[in-house]
């Protein structure tokens, strides 16, 4: 049986992430295709755990490398019990960040550096990359507008997954930044969408550069 093909999808909160990953599945699907579809952290009963202590705003006085960390031990179960299983059975894994969330994020964010982050996704990820990476880049104020709101929405249904949205704007200009970086260094394996062209234009886009990849 063929490997199936990894695609991930990046991006700052409120960048879109989710509502084009529904759309991009229910597409693949109507292809004929088996569809695994992941968000990290989180996927697995051990990975919801880590999510929940990495994303609730009662979580304080948590270290940078710790939180590094747990975001690779999150990665590694879920690549074990998830992602490679999937993989091989030929599946399509979607998969809602991946190791240049964590660069992004804690070596921009939070100012580590790639360097850490890179090597530990060699050790702890065995160098699994993804086929392709879409990396949704809307304007950088109107997707962290959408994110405070979103979360201000999932407090008060009692979810409560606000610890990065507390972060000033410096650290999100990092993150933005690093991603920015990420996707000219690896720019055969990143697709960036930029600006608000609209939900449906986008995924137009996104189909059309996964079908491109696929005829590869």
């Amino acid at each position: 049986m063929a490997r199936g093909f990894f695609l991930t999808f990046e991006g700052l909160d409120g960048s879109g992430k989710t509502t084009q990953i529904r759309k991009l599945t229910a597409w693949v699907e109507a292809q004929g295709h088996k569809v695994t579809v992941m968000r990290q952290p989180g996927g697995t009963r051990i990975g919801d755990r880590i999510r929940q202590l990495l994303l609730d705003s009662s979580t304080e006085n948590l270290a940078s490398r710790a939180e590094l960390g747990l975001m690779f031990s999150d990665r590694a179960q879920a690549i074990a019990e998830v992602i490679r299983p999937a993989l091989d059975a030929g599946h399509i894994v979607i998969c809602d960040r991946y190791t240049d969330s964590t660069e992004a994020y804690q070596g921009g964010g939070r100012q580590l550096g790639s360097e850490i982050v890179l090597k530990l996704h060699d050790v702890i990820c065995e160098g699994l990359q993804p086929d392709l990476t879409i990396l949704l880049l809307p304007d950088f104020n109107r997707s962290l507008q959408r994110a405070r709101r979103r979360n201000e929405r999932n407090l008060k249904s009692g979810t409560d997954e606000n610890r990065f949205e507390r972060e000033a704007e410096d650290f999100y200009r990092r993150v933005y930044d690093k991603y920015c970086e990420i996707a000219r260094r690896d720019s055969s394996r990143i697709v960036v969408m930029e600006g608000d062209a609209g939900i449906e234009t986008i995924h137009e886009r996104i189909v059309q550069t996964v079908q491109d990849r696929w005829q590869r």
